[in-house]
C-alpha cells in the first residue's frame, strides 16, 4: 500500500487562520521579527510578507556587534522561499539603510527584480547607496516625504592599490549599479551619472542628497507616500494579478 505524502499546507498554518494559542502565535511572530526582520499579515484573505532591510548590508566579512546589520546570507533564502511559497500574495520591503556591502547588495536587489509575486519597497528614513538599488528593485517604489537618497560613486576602505587596473575596477563596479538603477527605474544614465559625480553638496564626498520630492522628480522613485500608501499599492497590484 503506497505510503500518503503530506502537501506543506498539512503542515503549515495558514496564517488567516485563527490560531488556537493566541499568546503562542504572538511569539511566533516575535521571533520571526528578531531573527529575519520580516513578519507575515493576513487581511480579506490575501496573505503578505513584509521584510525590513535596516542598517548596514553586511557581506563577506561580519561587522562589529555594535552595527545595525542586514544579512544577505537570510535574506536571499528568505525571498526564494517568499516567492515559492503559493499562499503569499505579495511582498512589502521597508528601507532604512546606509548602505554596505555591494556585491551583497546588488544580489539581493537582483533577486527582488526577477520575483513573479507583487513587490512594493518604500524608502523610510533613509536608502543611501547601494540602497537605491534595493529601493527600485520592487515593481513598485515609495518614499517618505522626510526620508532622503544620497547618490555617490563606489568607495572602498583599507589599502588602495594606485595602480590603472583598481581605478578600471572601481569603474565597472560603479557601472553595475548603474545598469540595474537605469534599468529598473526612471531616471537616465547621463543624469543618474550626473548625480554620482555632482561636487556641489557633499563637503567629504563627491555625490548628491535626494529628499522624497525631488527622488521621485528624478525619476528614482515612483511616488511620495506613507506606509498605507505602499500597502494600498501592493493589495492593488496583488488584485490586478488575480
Amino acid at each position: 500500500m503506497p505510503r500518503k505524502t503530506n502537501s506543506r499546507d498539512d503542515f503549515v498554518p495558514n496564517p488567516c487562520e485563527e490560531p488556537k494559542d493566541k499568546e503562542e502565535n504572538t511569539e511566533e511572530k516575535l521571533d520571526s521579527i528578531n531573527e529575519a526582520g520580516s513578519i507575515i499579515t493576513c487581511h480579506k484573505d490575501k496573505i503578505l510578507h513584509c521584510l525590513t532591510i535596516i542598517g548596514q548590508i553586511e557581506g563577506h566579512y561580519i561587522l562589529s556587534s555594535q552595527n545595525k546589520t542586514t544579512k544577505y546570507e537570510h535574506i536571499i533564502p528568505l525571498l526564494v522561499s517568499i516567492e515559492e511559497d503559493s499562499r503569499i500574495d505579495g511582498l512589502l520591503i521597508l528601507l532604512n539603510t546606509v548602505g554596505g556591502d555591494v556585491e551583497a547588495g546588488l544580489a539581493i536587489a537582483e533577486v527582488i527584480s526577477g520575483m513573479k509575486k507583487p513587490t512594493v519597497s518604500i524608502v523610510l528614513g533613509g536608502g543611501h547607496s547601494i540602497g537605491i538599488p534595493l529601493a527600485v528593485s520592487a515593481k513598485k517604489s515609495f518614499i517618505a516625504r522626510s526620508a532622503s537618497m544620497t547618490v555617490h560613486p563606489v568607495r572602498t576602505t583599507g589599502l588602495t592599490l594606485g595602480v590603472p587596473q583598481t581605478f578600471e575596477y572601481f569603474r565597472r563596479m560603479q557601472d553595475r549599479i548603474t545598469n540595474f538603477v537605469v534599468e529598473n527605474s526612471a531616471i537616465s544614465r547621463e543624469r543618474y551619472t550626473q548625480l554620482v559625480l555632482n561636487t556641489g553638496e557633499l563637503v567629504m564626498d563627491v555625490g548628491t542628497i535626494l529628499d522624497g520630492e525631488r527622488a521621485v522628480g528624478e525619476g528614482l522613485i515612483d511616488a511620495v507616500g506613507t506606509v498605507s500608501d505602499a500597502i494600498d499599492a501592493l493589495y492593488e497590484m496583488i488584485g490586478e494579478k488575480f
